[in-house]
């Protein structure tokens, strides 16, 4: 789409939500709008990541909460992992994140995988298609509550903040087990998740304590204490 035609308020959207109740009502709603083509849409992260990659659409409307994968369970991190892909391979798509949850580890997760704008589903429809024309211009819109959070993030004091307080509660156990030298696939089988999951919590965990590897993660689970 040219930069004209985005001048116009005409935007190119691809849907992803592991409902297709969900997938097909948003899709009735937008592609009765004349500023609106929907490319496609998808049920599940890999396919979602795929088809942006190839169709290259200005905005895509995100569900946190997907399958990794076509035919596995949901995972809270599938949304999170394809908007991060999205955002590498196809940085002019902007993602607007659309979900039932709200809880602090998913909104900072989505917002630092490069998600511009967070809506709740209990946003009305003309609120969901004015967060797209402002995503395709480059203007984020959050949820009232979703702004609060992030407000009182950005004010909390950061001087006596220990980075394993970031941790979710999950990324935690996941933590503890790394420390006891167990791999992937020993931790997947303990807490009853999938390896590809333990991948993502292993890689968030990194990333939240600022430490390159495994390694990295048990002496430092050990050094501060977290293994008592």
């Amino acid at each position: 789409m040219t930069q004209a035609e985005q001048n116009c308020g005409q935007f190119t959207v691809f849907i992803v939500d592991d409902h297709d109740v969900v997938r097909k009502g948003l899709r009735f709603y937008l592609e009765a709008r004349p500023e609106i083509e929907i490319l496609g849409e998808a049920g599940d992260a890999q396919t979602a990541v795929e088809a942006v990659a190839e169709h290259v659409p200005d905005v895509v409307l995100m569900d946190l909460v997907l399958p990794l994968q076509p035919g596995t369970e949901p995972s809270d991190q599938g949304g999170v992992q394809a908007t991060r892909q999205i955002r590498q391979t196809s940085p002019r798509t902007q993602v607007v994140v659309l979900t039932s949850f709200a809880q602090d580890e998913l909104i900072f997760a989505a917002i630092k995988a490069g998600a511009l704008s967070y809506l709740l589903k209990d946003a009305d429809a003309e609120t969901v298609l004015e967060a797209i024309q402002a995503a395709g211009r480059g203007e984020a819109t959050l949820h009232p509550r979703i702004a609060q959070r992030l407000m009182d993030e950005v004010t909390k004091p950061t001087q006596h903040r220990d980075p394993a307080s970031e941790l979710t509660a999950r990324e935690m156990e996941v933590l503890k087990l790394i420390a006891r030298g167990m791999s992937n696939a020993e931790i997947a089988k303990a807490l009853v998740i999938t390896e590809r999951t333990v991948k993502a919590h292993v890689s968030n965990l990194l990333d939240k304590l600022h430490l390159s590897d495994r390694t990295q993660a048990a002496v430092y689970a050990w050094r501060e204490g977290l293994m008592k």
